[in-house]
């Protein structure tokens, strides 16, 4: 019972730090301040629930299709840990420039965002609080359940995740004053360098694997 117990509490520390490093909130938040400016604090809130709440239901159905999509594809666990780890190493090193990895959009683009309701589902919730890093990462942790249990303790990751994430976005101009750019920076520099070990390690697993079948 204390090992079943072990397994899962790690594996729940696994998908928080990988879940937390890779939505970057601290990085996302000065963008989030940026681009809801000109909106009033009860407006930013519910920019920031409807986009929290529409990333969330994304990385839940993906939770869910992991296995499914592992199986309908043939696509071994290993070599999605490959891929997701030289992933997570590209978006960890651009966290370490201080850079956001997202999908880019163009001035006209951004200019439609502001003037348009829908700014939260897409691009706040869509890719900005979930982009293809994080959706990778469910993928994966979910194909590494130690348990039957584990998709309980996943979907429990995703929610911490997202609400710590929805309170950082609400305490986002707060955290700009009191904190600085220059901090956020920091802590996101650190939020890199975590997450590019932990891609290496993903690598390194998912190689071994591979070996141990030969």
């Amino acid at each position: 019972m204390n090992d079943f117990i072990n397994i899962e509490l790690q594996y729940l520390a696994l998908c928080l730090s990988t879940l937390f490093a890779l939505v970057n909130p601290l990085g996302i938040t000065p963008i989030f301040v940026a681009m809801t400016d000109k909106y009033s604090n009860e407006e930013k809130i519910k920019i920031a629930k409807k986009g929290i709440i529409t990333g969330s239901i994304v990385l839940i159905i993906f939770t869910f299709l992991g296995s499914i999509i592992f199986q309908l594809y043939g696509i071994t666990i290993e070599a999605f840990q490959i891929m997701g780890g030289i992933i997570f190493f590209r978006s960890g090193l651009r966290m370490l420039d201080a850079k956001v990895g997202r999908s880019r959009t163009t001035e006209t683009e951004r200019e439609e965002f502001k003037e348009s309701d829908e700014i939260a589902i897409s691009p706040i919730g869509i890719p900005l609080i979930t982009g293809p890093g994080a959706i990778t990462g469910v993928l994966i942790l979910s194909g590494k359940m130690p348990s039957d249990y584990s998709l309980a303790i996943l979907l429990l990751a995703v929610i911490i995740t997202m609400v710590v994430f929805y309170i950082i976005l609400r305490t986002g101009n707060f955290l700009s004053i009191k904190i600085g750019l220059t901090g956020m920076r920091v802590i996101e520099r650190m939020m890199g360098l975590i997450l590019m070990v932990i891609a290496v390690q993903f690598v390194i697993n998912g190689i071994e694997t591979i070996i141990n079948r030969l």
